[in-house]
């Protein structure tokens, strides 16, 4: 017992107490803080005192008003003593005694006195001109050349208070204001002087200034409010005219409708570059930066004239991109690709009916893959939608099964989508060159009818872009002018997300970007040819710039093949470590058994028998007159009428002209009462689009024989 005793340590005293913070009492963080936000939100502490770059605005404000100020007095004291001269020419020749004779029609009778008055007055000029002068010397001689510049001092600070501009005084306006552009910086009322030549306001009204002219990236930005009842949009519609107002390219100018908390109906933020925008170098695509990307996220896909970041929702939506050859179709749909392809839970289908190289490197890591156009890519390609739609199905049937908190809303989550054992990841359809197998005129028989292959094609995308974004079904398509023809209208209406490059006229763009959005101010028509992957996107979602934004003028991002075959190959390698490869990746291109029967009847039948229909090409006007109305011509939720003049606006053709070619095609306008702004009946002249739909027919009819072949 003694050696096991000795054999046990001592143990160290053992303290009790408890833990006290000796950090110096937060009361006098807490009146810094009241402090801070008291001086952040009272009205009472000046703008420029609240923020850094705002008082740095006001030193560099103040710099200028110093170094120009030798400049305004001058001008000021020309200006005041001009004032002063018509003021007297009008005081000595009793200029309001005349008038107010002239208007009581006794001049004659009052001519004798106003004679005897002007006398009256020059005289005392003339006194108090000599009696001036003799004081001035009498100074001059008691005093020396300190009198002269007290005298000449006071009188320019005299002529100067006199000249100094208003609005509406005469002799205070310059008749040459010299250059306009970026004048408006210095002087605000060269920009209200802009708005009302370009037509935006009356010419008794003026702007209200929310936030003054200031630096902001590579260009000045300024927001104003309109006057009452003018409105942001005609500002962004008109655009073009208050550029030429300002004295810039159109493309120098950004006008945005403020919206949200701090934005009303007519207030405008105005942004103008000193240069053009979208002249520099393109921006590599920062996807090159990271080794991972979510699927969730938007992916980066631009920027804007202000440098500012722009990123693509993808999930839960789809994507359009349209535009003439060479102008970066292809470059546009591999950025928004290369997301999808960074994240190693997301299928791909990929189809490139260009038969090029572009795609070659996303093999590796694609689900399904194909690049060519033959007949055979063309059936292979059905396969795939119709795989898809029952791939679909079978996530909503497997949706149904899953719990309130795994699958809380009937539609796929990320929890979802990353699950293995589920099978739903996100799947993205990207076809390039679309139109391809839109149109093909190939038959096929569906549920015992013959149908071109191509509108069954664009019946199983339309079901897949309206019923698949829920399911994770992401629908990617690029094509060149996307018409009735290359890709049908009821397509074209529900895919979300539009990016329309360089076109060749207004109605291209609308056909991209919806009906009547070059009215809105967006046509990409007028892109410049040598601004490659300049285009106007229209997203669907959220983006940098906000939710409620229509549309904006983007700048893709720069990814060569070289970068983009980087981005394939990390791709390989995340997917082979998340154990996600499937399909054409590993060597196993098999499509399952599918029931053709089911797809069809599940797209809801809508296959109507039109065997070895051709699709006939409507003559002009007729052509854009469909291409204008779009759904509005539908039979059911179409308009009944459209005027005249608005047909004739929109399609920018000679009003007499336009009618006689429609009534050569068997179209001719009719009066009708159509409501105005103020619920009254207006009767105008216009066409029902009943009888354009019967000159379509007709027309249709007349370039078919009885057996219903071209």
């Amino acid at each position: 017992m003694t050696s096991s005793r000795s054999e046990i340590e001592k143990a160290p005293p053992v303290f009790d107490g408890e833990l006290v913070d000796d950090a110096p009492h937060s009361s006098k963080r807490a009146v810094r803080e009241a402090v801070g936000s008291w001086w952040q939100c009272s009205p009472r502490v000046p703008v420029a005192l609240k923020n850094r770059q705002a008082f740095t605005q006001v030193l560099k404000d103040f710099a200028v008003r110093v170094l120009r100020s030798p400049f305004r007095f001058v001008g000021a004291v020309a200006r005041g003593l001009l004032v002063a001269i018509r003021w007297w020419r009008k005081w000595v020749t009793v200029h309001d005694y005349r008038d107010a004779a002239e208007q009581s029609e006794k001049l004659a009778d009052k001519f004798t006195e106003i004679r005897a008055l002007t006398l009256f007055r020059w005289k005392v000029t003339a006194a108090g001109t000599v009696t001036t002068a003799v004081l001035v010397w009498v100074a001059y001689v008691l005093c020396g050349q300190v009198v002269w510049w007290s005298v000449g001092g006071a009188a320019a600070v005299a002529l100067a208070v006199l000249g100094r501009r208003k609005d509406g005084s005469p002799g205070r306006k310059p008749v040459l204001s010299g250059p306009r552009s970026l004048t408006w910086t210095m002087d605000p009322q060269v920009l209200v002087d802009a708005f009302r030549d370009a037509k935006l306001i009356g010419k008794d009204e003026t702007l209200r200034l929310v936030e003054r002219a200031h630096r902001q990236g590579e260009g000045w930005a300024i927001t104003v409010d309109l006057p009452a009842t003018r409105k942001a949009n005609d500002v962004v519609k008109n655009r073009e005219a208050l550029a030429s107002a300002l004295a810039v390219d159109e493309v120098q100018l950004i006008a945005e409708r403020v919206r949200g908390n701090g934005g009303h109906a007519g207030r405008v933020a105005l942004w103008v570059a000193d240069e053009d925008p979208y002249a520099g170098p393109p921006l590599r695509t920062p996807l090159l930066g990271v080794r991972y990307w979510d699927a969730w996220r938007p992916v980066p896909f631009g920027h804007d004239a202000r440098a500012r970041k722009v990123s693509l929702p993808l999930v839960w939506t789809s994507l359009l991109i349209g535009a003439i050859p060479r102008q970066g179709k292809t470059f546009a749909e591999r950025l928004a690709a290369a997301g999808l392809i960074l994240d190693p839970y997301t299928r791909l289908y990929v189809a490139d009916f260009k038969g090029g190289k572009d795609w070659d490197a996303c093999q590796p890591c694609a689900h399904r893959f194909f690049s060519g156009d033959d007949d055979a890519h063309l059936f292979a390609f059905k396969t795939w939608l119709e795989e898809l739609v029952s791939e679909t199905q079978g996530r909503y049937g497997r949706m149904r099964e899953l719990d309130d908190e795994t699958c809380p809303e009937s539609k796929i989550t990320p929890a979802i989508s990353r699950d293995t054992a589920l099978n739903m990841p996100i799947t993205a359809v990207i076809v390039d060159e679309a139109h391809i197998p839109l149109e093909s005129r190939i038959p096929i028989d569906v549920e015992g009818q013959k149908v071109p292959l191509g509108k069954y094609l664009g019946e199983l995308l339309t079901w897949l872009a309206k019923k698949g974004p829920a399911a994770g079904i992401v629908v990617i398509l690029a094509t060149q002018r996307p018409d009735a023809t290359s890709l049908p209208t009821a397509l074209r209406a529900v895919l979300g997300s539009r990016f329309a490059l360089r076109v060749m006229d207004w109605r291209d763009s609308n056909i991209i970007l919806g009906e009547q959005m070059n009215t809105r101010g967006y046509d990409s028509s007028k892109l410049f040819a040598s601004h490659k992957g300049v285009g106007i996107l229209r997203p669907d979602g959220d983006t940098e710039a906000g939710a409620d934004v229509l549309a904006m003028t983007v700048r893709t991002y720069y990814m060569p093949n070289t970068d983009w075959k980087v981005i394939c190959e990390r791709g390989r390698v995340l997917r082979e470590e998340a154990g996600t490869l499937t399909g054409h990746a590993i060597g196993a291109d098999s499509v399952p058994m599918l029931d053709r029967a089911a797809v069809a009847k599940a797209i809801g039948g809508s296959t109507t028998a039109v065997a070895d229909a051709e699709l006939v090409e409507l003559p002009e006007p007729l052509a854009s007159v469909v291409d204008y109305l779009g759904d509005d011509l539908a039979e059911h939720d179409g308009r009944a009428f459209v005027p005249t003049a608005e047909l004739v606006e929109a399609l920018g053709i000679e009003p007499t002209v336009f009618g006689k070619q429609m009534a050569d095609l068997g179209c001719r306008s009719k009066r009708e009462r159509i409501p105005t702004t103020d619920g009254s009946l207006r009767q105008v002249r216009g066409y029902f689009t009943a009888d354009i739909r019967a000159a379509v027919a007709q027309v249709e009819g007349g370039q078919t024989d009885g057996d219903g072949r071209t």
